[in-house]
């Protein structure tokens, strides 16, 4: 980390004027052409531009990340000394954003020379070059040298400096085109460790002990497999049954199972009987007693149908959530945000070309929505939660999506965001029998909304009617549409069945009541949590009663 050269130039315009032309760095275009900023939430400072529309940014380590006007971003020095150094080492930079080390030096220096050759017909860069490095005490290096800095600077920008809009959230693509290691391959990388560990009989409690830990391994098992490892097999799958029901645990048990032995059974069955949801994971397995070659089968037609050996096979969220248990929460977000950005795109193409988006993104979208949130990234589970409301056609599927969405717009503060949400899911509300739509034009036909005042869903929608309320209670520019949801609430407060009614009352029984100018006192607590964290809280219990939602 070094700003040595950046300081020179501030304070010497001659040396300034040269790193400006020729080589392109002006510390006088440090203006970019939208507002960015890193997925990672951490400090960008623009310094310096070029004429055509890029711009240098300098990271919290020092890093430069360069941000081209094409949507393309990437890290190109490990200090602005370093980046200066391939700027002036290499002024037809961009012309080698291909090339690697492994290129060779015969062929790296071939393309360098006709590179600078075509900058030479138009202006000088030899003395000026030999002029800035001596002003700004710059090593004078060899183009090879200078293509193994930027090679290895533009490897690291995903996942720590990836470049997103800042008001779209959607992502840069990166300047180079080299290869990347598959997301599985680095999340692995400490599991193949730990199985080497306890294959040589060393880490078990380190190992074993440790969720995280454990769950990785599991998975470096299922890809490595090996007739010796039946031993740790059995350990990892006594211990994976004290976190109750995982994919893991299954995992665990599959791989045992498929050693067919008899004398697996009953540590089988007895995992098995580790609570109601290890229960009910592992159903159909053979009982003590059985044929293994029963076990077998049992074992491979769940290896057959949800695991294998090929990692690229597993979903991509089995990674994202592996990622973010070892505390690699930035290569988890960078692959969420790369693959809502895969469907949004998708998403423009179809309604460009006048089509409706694909329902088979649903399921995705929602898993992002969830990813995101685990990760503590609201801007980008809202983005997703866009997305996902329209492609619900049962009303009770959509209302359930737009709580889930007024919910993620209060939580960023768009609140004005948030009372129309709340309006369209009234809306959808009014004519659950079929007589009318929602104000989207979605028909309600399929009465699954016939009786939501005596669900949980109900409960919830008036909660967050509330804390909508509330958050927006002293926004003089939404005074109307304060009073509009207040009101709202204590009419929808009121159609509840009576033990929904009483839940939500205790729920947020104790504080301050919020009063519309009419003089309708709401009774409730407009700040209560809502309850609903994800779809699936307000479509799987539709039945009151209901425990407080506190």
């Amino acid at each position: 980390m070094s700003d040595h050269a950046l300081r020179l130039l501030r304070e010497q315009s001659h040396l300034a004027e040269l790193a400006a032309f020729p080589f392109n760095f002006d510390l006088a275009r440090a203006d970019h052409v939208e507002d960015v900023r890193l997925a990672s939430g951490g400090p960008l400072e623009a310094v310096a531009g070029d004429d055509t529309g890029g711009t240098y940014f300098v990271c919290e380590d020092g890093s430069v990340l360069y941000a081209d006007s094409e949507g393309s971003a990437g890290i190109i020095g490990n200090s602005v000394d370093e980046a200066l150094e391939v700027l002036v080492g290499l002024p037809g930079w961009h012309d080698h954003l291909g090339l690697a080390p492994a290129d060779g030096e015969e062929k790296i220096r071939a393309a360098v020379a006709e590179t600078e050759e075509g900058i030479r017909e138009y202006h000088g860069i030899d003395d000026e070059r030999t002029e800035l490095r001596a002003g700004l005490g710059l090593p004078d290096r060899s183009p090879v040298e200078l293509i193994g800095l930027l090679h290895a600077a533009l490897l690291r920008t995903e996942p720590d400096f990836l470049l997103l809009n800042a008001e779209e959230g959607g992502a840069h693509g990166l300047l180079d085109r080299h290869p990347r290691p598959p997301l599985w391959d680095s999340v692995l990388a400490r599991g193949r460790a730990d199985l080497a560990l306890l294959r040589e009989g060393s880490g078990w409690d380190e190992v074993v002990g440790d969720r995280a830990r454990r769950a990785l391994a599991l998975r470096a098992a299922q890809f490595d497999r090996r007739a010796g490892d039946l031993p740790l097999l059995r350990h990892l799958l006594r211990h994976e049954a004290e976190a109750s029901m995982t994919d893991e645990l299954r995992l665990a048990a599959v791989l045992v199972g498929l050693h067919g032995l008899a004398e697996d059974l009953p540590l089988l069955y007895e995992v098995r009987e580790t609570d109601f949801d290890t229960w009910c994971g592992l159903g159909g397995m053979p009982e003590p007693g059985a044929d293994p070659a029963e076990l077998r089968r049992w074992a491979s037609d769940l290896d057959d149908s949800l695991f294998g050996t090929d990692p690229a096979d597993e979903p991509l969220f089995t990674w994202t959530g592996l990622a973010r248990e070892q505390g690699l929460v930035e290569l988890a977000r960078a692959a969420l945000i790369r693959r809502l950005d895969d469907i949004d795109f998708r998403a423009y193409c179809d309604a460009r070309d006048g089509k409706a988006m694909e329902r088979r993104h649903a399921c995705q979208l929602s898993s992002l929505v969830h990813e995101f949130q685990q990760l503590g990234d609201t801007f980008q589970a809202l983005r997703a939660q866009r997305l996902y409301v329209p492609l619900q056609t049962k009303a009770w599927d959509r209302v359930s999506a737009l709580l889930r969405l007024a919910r993620l717009e209060r939580e960023e503060g768009r609140f004005g965001a948030a009372i129309r949400t709340l309006t369209s899911l009234r809306d959808t509300l009014a004519e659950p029998d079929g007589n009318g739509g929602d104000s989207d034009g979605n028909s309600n036909s399929d009465g699954s909304l016939e009786h939501w005042w005596r669900t949980n869903l109900g409960a919830y929608i008036v909660e967050e009617h509330y804390a909508v309320a509330r958050a927006t209670a002293s926004d003089m520019a939404l005074t109307d549409e304060v009073r509009a949801v207040t009101v709202a609430a204590g009419e929808l407060l009121a159609r509840l069945s009576g033990t929904a009614r009483a839940n939500v009352e205790r729920s947020l029984a104790g504080a301050t009541d919020i009063h519309t100018d009419t003089g309708a006192n709401t009774g409730a607590n407009t700040g209560a949590n809502t309850g609903a964290d994800a779809d699936a809280d307000v479509s799987a219990e539709r039945t009151s009663p209901r425990p407080s939602a506190g």
